[in-house]
């Protein structure tokens, strides 16, 4: 699944253009690298997300195979 849906489903980011131009401006990165939106994620990769001086970063613990809404995707590290 591509990030910028990934972050949406799991409710990290709430609109879909939001993690899109996150992505465009460098500020998401997966496993210590700078990602582009259309970047496929997979269960144990490690994801980082800089906003203003805030950071997050979590664990993709599931990848869901449909479109369905959880926040049970995710661990925070």
């Amino acid at each position: 699944m591509r990030i910028d849906k990934f972050l949406k489903l799991s409710r990290v980011i709430k609109r879909r253009t939001v993690a899109n131009e996150a992505c465009d401006s460098g500020r998401i990165s997966v496993n210590g690298k700078v990602v582009k939106a259309s970047f496929e994620v997979k269960e144990g990769d490690i994801v980082e997300i800089k906003f203003g001086d805030k950071t997050s970063k979590f664990e993709i613990i599931d990848v869901p195979k449909t479109g369905k809404i959880t926040n049970e995707l995710i661990k925070i590290l």
